[in-house]
């Protein structure tokens, strides 16, 4: 009888061949001449390296020195992600051109909602409060979470133990810079301390600005910045156990455009909106974890709000609330296995959705819910020979009772293994797969503000599950590291954004398959001083076998994307000087034009940034940057492309814009 050990080096073996032999159908040929960001070795201290397979990580060194005041910012340096433009609410993130809901994102441990609308953002994170942002594309771990269909995505944020030093007790940190073009005011404030068994973290954040103008000096109405937020995170640790309780909340509130992601018809109207975030979490852990005892134990609550006032009245034209519930846990144990680890556990999430049109339609309010329960279990092994496996297996059951009071149900299994080999000092080959059960996807939700009671979900409606295959080399020589990874991710059976079946009828239905695949690369080099790194990212959207539209969906066409930066300390001066450039193709072909929409733009943006930090003063930074140096009139990648039959415009980025900081820690 084989063990689970056997079991899981298996599966991995399956899956990798698997991969291998689809290796010819993933990707056009390279370009010559090209490098790329910072892998290492497939599994680390017991874990992926998340960048060896072609995800990105953004570290702290990389949030200290672009200091990120959006999303758009936060993966300037990442080719693999793109951001649409636009005010903060309005940015949706895709990884490989697909949008973040196909992937389980979570923060601090938490799952995220899915997005629910596709005039709005994916999600509201303030960078802020960031330590780490890891991208894990295609196929993901077993306890990355459920619904990991394109990859997960996880938020870091920071804490007290973070940023205590050289033996501190307490401390604190503000913050405060003023931009031009509307970037206006932003300040946070942060207080953190140990005292005996007891820590502590509290930061405020707040920021304040107007309308940004692009390149050509055209005001992008409802863009203005105006966030809030709260962190704060106790700990208490006894005879080595620890528990945390955090509590985070974030908040967008101003004027906006009806249609975030678009200028409609350039009317410049703006009403009222209010997007908020509440999430709350405790945490159990050991403090000196054993080869078979490493547990964490958690439960958590959180509230998404999306408000806006009834301003047309009678008629469902965007008057809408959107509120989504939810109360979740995660129960696990990793545990040493002969030459790894393996880590399996429990996960469970409720959730209730709930939309009100202030009546402005047959049916006024929709209550739709889902019940998700797994157990999965993901063996990570470092073996002698050079050769490293990661695999794993979930088995998910779901229940989702739709605004008809009908329920379904359905319980699916899902499979990954990524193996590498170093076959030279420093050089490291690995291929990986995974089928991935999803559940039923419930799609943009948002709309069925619109919709009245003759809404329905199809009768032979199916979850959703997805493939992935990876195949790719990493090298370490020195100073320098690359990575070069093909993928290819295919998505079954999403939702098809309630199509209308007459002019009465709406149905929820299986969309058909969307496709990215393609290739990424990425290399860094450092000289102790800076560092210099870039990353390619090239990929072939598609749905139902065509390309993609730009229609700011599930999926959207992204080309060939690229981004270079560079970090440089001048010691003789206290001076930290660097900058990135953003580099896109243009997208064209007959399948845009006679689809309506026009072609995509390419572009090369320049940002750059300057620091000081006095000699008699280290605990303070003086921060100069400039964003979009060249003052360049463009709209980011992934946003909705000009669309003539309905006159929409798309959103387009900022011009050049000016900011200037001060950093304190005290």
């Amino acid at each position: 009888m084989l063990n689970p050990t056997s079991l899981l080096l298996a599966g991995a073996s399956m899956l990798a061949i698997a991969a291998a032999s689809h290796a010819q159908d993933l990707a056009d040929p390279l370009p010559t001449g090209t490098i790329m960001l910072d892998p290492i070795t497939l599994v680390a201290d017991g874990q992926e390296n998340v960048e060896a397979t072609g995800g990105s990580v953004v570290t702290e060194q990389d949030i200290a020195d672009m200091q990120p005041a959006d999303a758009s910012e936060l993966f300037a340096r990442d080719a693999s992600v793109s951001v649409s433009g636009g005010a903060g609410p309005s940015k949706r993130i895709h990884v490989f051109g697909l949008e973040q809901s196909s992937l389980a994102v979570s923060v601090d441990g938490v799952p995220q909602f899915k997005d629910n609308w596709h005039h709005s953002g994916s999600n509201v994170i303030d960078p802020a409060f960031l330590k780490r942002v890891e991208v894990e594309s295609g196929a993901a771990a077993a306890d990355a979470g459920f619904g990991a269909g394109a990859g997960a995505v996880r938020y870091e944020t920071l804490g007290a133990r973070d940023l205590l030093t050289d033996g501190r007790s307490k401390g604190g940190r503000i913050g405060l810079s003023y931009g031009s073009n509307g970037r206006g005011l932003t300040a946070n404030l942060a207080g953190y301390g140990v005292y005996e068994n007891v820590d502590w973290f509290v930061m405020l954040h707040r920021a304040d600005g107007d309308n940004y103008e692009n390149g050509d000096g055209y005001e992008v109405v409802g863009s203005k910045p105006a966030t809030s937020g709260a962190l704060l995170k106790t700990g208490y640790e006894f005879e080595g156990h620890r528990v945390e309780l955090s509590y985070e909340y974030n908040k967008d509130s101003a004027d906006r455009v009806t249609r975030m992601n678009m200028d409609v018809g350039q009317t410049k109207e703006v009403f009222p909106l209010k997007v908020t975030r509440n999430t709350i979490s405790l945490k159990y852990t050991e403090v000196s974890p054993t080869a078979l005892w490493d547990p964490e134990v958690m439960i958590y609550a959180s509230r998404n709000n999306y408000d806006r006032p009834d301003y047309i009245e009678d008629a469902a034209r965007g008057d809408f609330r959107m509120k989504a519930e939810t109360v979740g846990g995660l129960v696990q144990n990793r545990f040493e296995v002969g030459p790894g680890s393996v880590t399996a556990g429990i996960d469970w999430a409720y959730d209730d959705y709930h939309i009100d049109n202030y009546g402005d339609t047959d049916a006024p309010v929709h209550n739709l819910e889902t019940m998700q329960v797994g157990a999965f279990v993901q063996g990570r092994f470092e073996f002698d020979n050079g050769i490293d496996i990661s695999t794993g297996a979930r088995l998910d059951h779901q229940r989702f009772t739709d605004w008809n009071s009908e329920r379904h149900s359905d319980t699916g299994a899902s499979v990954n293994g990524t193996i590498s080999y170093e076959f030279a000092p420093g050089y490291e080959v690995f291929a990986g797969a995974s089928h991935t059960w999803m559940g039923f996807d419930l799609g943009e939700y948002g709309y069925l503000h619109a919709r009245d009671s003759s809404m329905a979900v199809a009768s032979d409606y199916e979850p959703a599950t997805a493939r992935n295959y990876k195949l790719g080399l990493n090298a370490t020589q020195g100073d320098w590291t690359g990575n070069l990874t093909f993928f290819d991710t295919r998505l079954k059976n999403l939702a098809n954004s309630y199509y209308r079946e007459s002019d009465d009828s709406y149905t929820l239905d299986n969309a058909e398959e969307y496709r990215s695949r393609g290739f990424t690369l990425q290399g860094n080099y450092s000289w102790g001083s800076g560092r210099v790194g870039a990353s390619v990212t090239k990929a072939n959207v598609e749905y139902d076998g065509e390309d993609a539209l730009p229609s700011g969906g599930d999926a959207m066409p992204i080309g060939t994307v690229a981004s270079l930066f560079v970090d440089q300390d001048i010691p003789q001066y206290n001076l930290r000087v660097g900058g990135t450039l953003e580099l896109a193709d243009r997208l064209d072909g007959d399948y845009l034009t006679e689809a309506g929409f026009s072609d995509h733009a390419g572009y090369g943006v320049v940002n750059t940034y300057a620091e000081w930090r006095p000699e008699s003063h280290q605990n303070v930074v003086v921060r100069l940057g400039v964003d979009n140096l060249f003052d360049k009139t463009y709209y980011e990648r992934s946003s909705y492309v000009q669309y003539s039959p309905r006159d929409v415009q798309p959103l387009y980025a900022p011009g050049r814009t000016v900011t200037l900081g001060l950093n304190m820690d005290f």
